[in-house]
């Protein structure tokens, strides 16, 4: 039996200037920005009463010497602040004093971070040797699921129960913890209402 290997969880700042053809030195504006979140991973530390260890989430302007854009920044740096995933409390980190090296090899990104702003910013054809295979998501299933929505409950008086009833698809067949936004699915929805109010004249 051929096994295949699950899709990768994180992928490291330096795997996504290659995959986008950017800069670290972009990847940390869109992560400032608030498009993603840079994650790393570090041994317990004390933030004055918490101890926090593991994956955190961590700001680039509080390493920025080592995003420069002329590629002369350190490869490491101390970091003074974290947080935890998913929480947006920001902790000092009080011991040890100088806080945590973090090297920038270690900087990850979560996957369905980089998927969202991939499909967001139409970025799959800066991935070198794309296809449209490349893609996260099921947009043939997509297609065969809104085929047989149409056959079986007619075309509706709107765009947007077309693209309602698709992000339920995705919900209901997809991986609930990355599933494609509305802009995404209304563009691929698109072509297909307008030939179906073409053809309605």
């Amino acid at each position: 039996m051929n096994m295949k290997l699950p899709k990768p969880a994180y992928y490291s700042v330096n795997d996504l200037s290659a995959r986008w053809g950017c800069t670290n030195a972009d990847i940390a504006g869109w992560a400032a920005s608030g498009n993603f979140d840079i994650l790393t991973g570090i041994p317990p530390v004390t933030c004055t009463e918490d101890v926090i260890a593991g994956e955190v989430v961590i700001r680039p302007f509080d390493m920025i010497s080592m995003f420069r854009r002329c590629g002369t920044g350190p490869q490491v740096a101390r970091v003074r602040r974290v947080r935890k995933k998913d929480i947006p409390v920001w902790s000092l980190i009080t011991t040890p004093r100088k806080g945590v090296k973090v090297c920038i090899a270690d900087l990850l990104v979560a996957a369905p971070q980089v998927h969202r702003f991939e499909e967001k910013h139409n970025l799959l054809g800066r991935i070198s040797g794309a296809t449209g295979s490349v893609s996260p998501y099921d947009w043939e299933g997509m297609l065969q699921a809104l085929t047989l929505y149409i056959h079986e409950e007619g075309v509706p008086d709107s765009q947007g129960a077309l693209v309602s009833a698709m992000l339920d698809w995705f919900a209901e067949n997809g991986d609930a913890d990355d599933l494609p936004d509305e802009r995404s699915v209304r563009r691929r929805v698109s072509p297909v209402w307008r030939a179906l109010k073409k053809a309605r004249k």
